[in-house]
């Protein structure tokens, strides 16, 4: 009996260590599954907070550029005084040098550029720079006159109208005493 009862012993071990580590693989198979799985969520969600964390980045840097393009697009303003009338006016610094190139290098108001442009067109022989400085002369004249006085200014024009008018009398009357002594001989 003891052979037979030994036979059921083994039998029973060999149950008891089969289920025993059966028993532990499952569990330890469960215990790496469930580590795994874990570890990669862990490292996936490590992955969504690195590709948040860089698109994060990328827009902040994004957004500097595009304030500094905005800013760099905001160009300092100079005063700038015109050379014939005086008056100043408020410009960008690559406004300033494109008036300067077209007038001779110095700054022009928008009146006085068109005041200069007229009579550069009106006759093709005078050149900008003394178009330029006949406007400035007008322009020092009116300033040192109609500016400080006007009275005496208006009292200027009624004398240049006055000349003008006996310079006109006289030489329609020196075309008609012409025209009479060539038709009466």
């Amino acid at each position: 009996m003891v052979p037979a009862l030994a036979n059921t012993l083994l039998a029973t071990l060999h149950l008891f260590l089969l289920v025993f580590f059966s028993i532990n693989i499952h569990i330890v198979w469960h215990f790496l599954c469930v580590n795994l799985f874990t570890k990669q969520e862990q490292n996936q969600q490590k992955l969504r907070n690195a590709v948040s964390d860089v698109s994060k980045e990328i827009g902040r840097y994004y957004n500097e550029l595009e304030l500094e393009k905005k800013l760099g697009a905001i160009e300092e303003v100079e005063q700038a005084e015109c050379q014939c009338c005086g008056m100043k006016e408020d410009c960008t610094t690559v406004y300033i040098t494109e008036v300067q190139e077209c007038y001779c290098g110095k700054w022009v108001c928008g009146l006085c550029s068109e005041v200069v442009k007229e009579r550069v067109g009106r006759s093709p022989k005078v050149a900008m720079q003394d178009a330029l400085n006949s406007h400035r002369d007008f322009c020092q004249e009116y300033n040192a006159t109609t500016r400080l006085n006007p009275q005496l200014s208006l009292t200027l024009s009624m004398r240049e109208i006055a000349k003008r008018s006996l310079e006109n009398r006289k030489s329609v009357l020196s075309i008609t005493k012409l025209s009479r002594a060539i038709s009466y001989p």
